[in-house]
């Protein structure tokens, strides 16, 4: 399982997570997605840890907490089934009739 960690600074890098992380057990990867077109960090981030109990230890003291001048979001990842749902109101389609 991973940590989703939103609503962070531009300027975050994998390094100050890490040490905002470690407080809480043993960090085992951090991932910071970047914006393809423009090299940007797209403000959330990635962060599994070593077990269970301490990404849930982390969750629970970092979500809402004041860092770098944001108030960040630290949430248990959905798997990217969930994540990635289609309906028609996120770019599904739904019932479209071909026009050609």
């Amino acid at each position: 399982m991973s940590i989703f960690v939103g609503n962070l600074s531009y300027e975050i890098s994998q390094d100050d997570l890490v040490e905002v992380f470690k407080d809480y057990g043993e960090v085992k990867r951090v991932h910071v997605p970047v914006d393809k077109e423009t090299g940007r960090k797209r403000g959330f981030a990635f962060v599994e840890m070593v077990s269970k109990g301490q990404e849930t230890a982390a969750i629970e003291a970092l979500d809402g907490a004041d860092w770098m001048g944001r108030s960040i979001k630290v949430n248990q990842d959905r798997d990217r089934e969930e994540r990635t749902e289609r309906t028609p109101f996120n770019g599904g389609g739904g019932d479209r009739k071909k026009r050609y």
